[in-house]
């Protein structure tokens, strides 16, 4: 089962940051291939909902670009300002908040192993 984009949508920005806090700085692609992996296939980001994201984290000032050249080609990578670094810290918390809430209003139970 993939996720619907709907539910993808309001957490993309904080598994960005998470993703690179995690791995330091990653280039759109290995995002994507990353979080799918993760996820086991069940989170598929497109470059359409990927792009704008990352564009915006930018403005926002929670991530920096560094461009390198492999060959003939240039790869853009994005890492973790140091503001980058307390908003994910705050996103996880009000995201796990945010579950706990979402069960408890769903009435949904845990499963245990």
């Amino acid at each position: 089962m993939i996720f619907s984009s709907e539910l993808i949508k309001g957490t993309l920005k904080t598994i960005v940051l998470k993703l690179l806090t995690d791995n330091g700085k990653m280039y759109g692609y290995e995002l994507t291939q990353k979080v799918k992996e993760l996820s086991s296939d069940k989170i598929q980001i497109t470059e359409g909902a990927l792009y704008p994201t990352l564009h915006a984290l930018e403005a926002e000032g929670l991530v920096t670009t560094e461009i390198e050249y492999i060959g003939k080609r240039m790869r853009k990578y994005y890492k973790l300002s140091p503001s980058g670094k307390a908003t994910m810290k705050e996103r996880i918390s009000e995201f796990a908040d945010f579950m706990d809430t979402m069960k408890f209003l769903l009435d949904i139970k845990v499963k245990t192993a």
